[in-house]
Parts: C-alpha cells; structure tokens; sequence
C-alpha cells in the first residue's frame, strides 16, 4: 500500500503551496481520476507522513480538510476514507491538458465600437471626446482622500451608505444643478451612479417595457442603441440637422406610433456636435406633454461651451415634467472617475432606486465625498475654468489645422463646445479603408458606421480633441489629410 501511494505523491518542500494543501490537492486528485474509489481506505497518517518525510501532525490536517470539504470520511477506530457520498467516478475522464468545451448557451453581446484608448502603441487617437487626464486635478483630490481617511469617524464611510449616494456629494449636485443648468432638484430625487452609462442603463430598464418604441437621434450614441434594445424596446431613428432633431418630424411620428420616450444631446449633439436652438427646444417639451412620451436629456459635456450663451438644461424648463436628466464627471475630471448621476420625476426615481440596489449596492463612498469636497471647496470649479480655457484654444488650433491641410476637401462648423468636431467629406469616402490606411501611419479614429441605425458609415466623422497635445493635433489632421489626398488620386 505504502509502495503504491509513493509512486501517486508528488510534493515540492520548495513549493509556495503548503504542504497540507499538496497533500490533500494530490489526494482528491486521486478520486477525481477514479484511482482511488468511494469507501477505499486512505493511508494511516503515521505511515503516510513517514512516507512523504513530513510530521504527522501536517497528515492530520490534509485528512481534516479532505473530511470537511467532503472528500473523505472519518471513521471511528478504523481510519480514513475516501467518502462513500460522491458521485460515481467516470473512467474516461478528460486526459491531462484536454480542454473541456463550455457547452450551455448564453445571450451574445457585441463590442462597442467606439475607443478611447488606442489599438496598439504608439498611436495619435482621434477619440469620440475625452478630455485631457493630465489636466485632471489629482494632486487636489488624492489630498481630499486622505483628509477623509484621516478624519474622525472616517469609518462610516467604509461601510454601507446610501443607495442614492454620498448625502454631501448629492447636496453639492443640487447646488450645482441649481447655479449651473438653471433648475433646483430635492437632494433625495438625486441618484449617484458609476458613470452616465449607468445610468442611462438603470433608465432604459425602468422605462422601456418589451415592444415600447423608443426613438433615438441619428447619426447618433452607439452605446444607446444596444441599451434600449437590450431591455426590449423597438428603437427608431430621428434624423439630426444643423439645429439637432426636427419637431415637426418628430410630431409626425408620434402620429403614427406610440412613443415611449426619446433620447437626446442637445447641448452638443453626439457625434455632429451642434447646438439644439431655444425654439426647438420648447417644441421638444410641448410634444412630450402632449404625446406622453419622456425625454432622457444626456448633458455629458455641459461644462464645455465656449459660445456667447450657456443653454440651460431641458430640465430647466417649467415643461420639463418629463424630461430624465443625466450628466456625469467623466468629461469634467477624467474618464477614470466613474461618477454620475441621474434625475428626474419622484416616481420613477424611487424605482431607479429600487433597481439600482438590486444591480450596484451602492457606489464608491470615499471617492463620492472626495469630490463633494473638492466642489465644496470651488477647487472643481476653477478646474473647470482652466480647462476650458485649454480647450478653446485646442478647439481653435484644430479648426485652423483642418483649414490649412484639407482645404475645400471638407465642410465643417467650428463646435460652440464640447472636446470634438464632425467634419464631412465633400466627396464619398470608403471609411474601412480609410481606417486601415491610417494605421499604417500610426493614426486611430472612430469607426463611423457605429452612429447609425445602418452600421453604415456616411461622409462623416467624429474628430475627439481634447486629449491630444497640441503637437499631437498637427501632425495627426496633417496625416488625416495625406492619407485621404492620396486615396482620391487613385
């Protein structure tokens, strides 16, 4: 018996695994294979640990995991065994190093074709619109955590907190919506999430019963597109112009169909960049009152209008009775900060409340006070104003850039905000090969087929500008356009 467990045993006194752990690991081994049987008798652990060169006690304490995890079974005066209570063993179990192939089925989600991280290395990225993480402020925030890791009853902040979120945090939103977007919130009807994508998917569950049809700009978010579907809505496509969606096309279709709700950019529409003017704006929250139908507002760049007017939220308005509002700090601070948040009418918050325990407990509690603090203390604010004074002048630099390298060969309106432009091509383009071409010289964008219903690209394209130095944004647009130049002379 002693002879036939040696040549089973395989232990390794160099190994960073523990010696109890190799021998019960080899043990079960043993019975999963089908070499050792239910009810076969295990070694004595005196003859085993003089076996192996180990104390006996380090035996014991294999056998005791074997027996509490159910591999083995103890048996009063007659020793060790293997446990009558597993299942048969199969004698043609997988050989060594054969793989096992996943045979249950499960719902297939497709990637997000929009990136704002580069492919490979050494790339100049033309993203959908991040702002620039070395702007971010870190030195003040990483201050802000450890005054609250150092703060009296910093405890409670490492403990369960509100489903809604950080109370300062909420009570700093309220002033800001309040001072900033021109509409006051109750600090309870505030939900903080994980980012805007969160919430817009907390909104598309709660909203959007299956068949409801939801209506979504084009070109448009991606991103939005597969939420809705994912939670059962039948999306619809609503053309944008020079001034965002149409009303009048939009009243049209409400004629037609019932329209659950409608998702909107109007500070700066997402990918074309342009500004939903006042009376469009009013005609929106008419035909929401009078249809029925919600609006979900994604205001994800507010902080960034370099226009003479800063338009007020949607939610802003005394119609607003059914607009959700949605805005987060990604764009403000840095994408790494995952914090947004989400309002709109009592009712359907509580609900969104209720899912969003149910999805994410809470969010995270120091970093949420972290920059209530920093807003507390107008360190965002200022943060906020020197960045936009960057991105002005990003801002003004690319529009000189696209002058001087593409000339007549694209039209494009300088953006009243946001980190990004949409230019078109006068002339068709084949984007696949475009995209591919550009990789060659070391230079990425978005796919544009991914703003439309269609997964077809048209003339345009979303140019992000905001992370790229100044440096950067030259020698990228001048590559842009060599690229293209030599496209067309084929």
């Amino acid at each position: 018996m002693l002879r036939q467990w040696k040549t089973i045993f395989n232990i390794s006194f160099n190994s960073e695994q523990t010696l109890v752990a190799q021998i019960a690991s080899v043990i079960r081994q043993e019975i999963i294979k089908g070499r050792l049987e239910k009810g076969a008798s295990l070694p004595g652990t005196r003859a085993l640990a003089a076996d192996l060169g180990v104390n006996r006690k380090t035996v014991i304490f294999a056998y005791e995991s074997l027996v509490a995890d159910g591999w083995a079974e103890s048996r009063y005066k007659s020793g060790t065994f293997v446990s009558e209570n597993l299942p048969e063993i199969r004698k043609d179990q997988p050989k060594k190093n054969q793989k096992v192939s996943t045979n249950f089925k499960f719902r297939k989600f497709a990637p997000d074709p929009l990136t704002d991280r580069p492919l490979s290395g050494n790339l100049i990225v033309f993203n959908e619109g991040a702002p620039d993480n070395r702007l971010a402020p870190l030195k003040e925030l990483s201050r802000a955590y450890r005054r609250i890791l150092e703060r009296q009853g910093r405890w409670q902040l490492l403990g369960y907190g509100a489903e809604r979120g950080d109370l300062k945090l909420r009570e700093m939103l309220s002033l800001l919506l309040s001072r900033d977007r021109g509409f006051h919130v109750d600090v309870n009807n505030i939900c903080v999430t994980r980012g805007s994508q969160m919430a817009l998917y907390l909104a598309a569950k709660v909203l959007i019963n299956t068949g409801d049809i939801v209506l979504v700009e084009q070109p448009g978010y991606p991103a939005i597109r597969k939420i809705f579907a994912e939670a059962a809505a039948v999306v619809k496509s609503i053309e944008v112009d020079q001034e965002g969606i149409d009303p009048e096309v939009l009243e049209s279709m409400c004629k037609k169909m019932q329209i659950k709700a409608i998702y909107v950019t109007p500070h700066h529409q997402f990918p074309t960049t342009v500004t939903m003017k006042a009376g469009r704006r009013i005609r929106l929250l008419e035909l929401s009152i009078k249809y029925g139908f919600a609006i979900i507002e994604d205001d994800y760049d507010h902080e960034y209008h370099f226009g003479a007017g800063n338009n007020l939220a949607l939610a802003s308005s005394e119609m607003a009775a059914n607009v959700i509002y949605i805005s987060s700090f990604s764009k403000l601070i840095a994408p790494a900060i995952r914090v947004g948040y989400i309002t709109g009418p009592k009712a359907f918050m509580q609900s969104l409340v209720n899912l969003r325990i149910q999805v994410d407990r809470q969010g995270d509690n120091i970093l949420e006070h972290a920059i209530a603090d920093l807003m507390e203390e107008g360190i965002i604010g200022r943060h906020s104003r020197k960045a936009s004074v960057v991105y002005q002048h990003k801002r003004d630099l690319m529009g000189s850039y696209l002058h001087q390298y593409f000339g007549s060969a694209i039209k494009f309106h300088k953006p009243e905000g946001g980190l990004a432009y949409w230019l078109e091509f006068n002339e068709e383009i084949d984007f696949d090969t475009y995209i591919q071409e550009l990789k060659y010289k070391n230079i990425q964008i978005v796919p544009p087929g991914g703003f439309y219903e269609d997964n077809k690209a048209r003339n345009g394209m979303r140019l992000g500008y905001g992370s790229l130095t100044e440096n950067e944004l030259k020698e990228g647009i001048q590559l842009l356009a060599d690229v293209y130049k030599s496209m067309q002379a084929l």
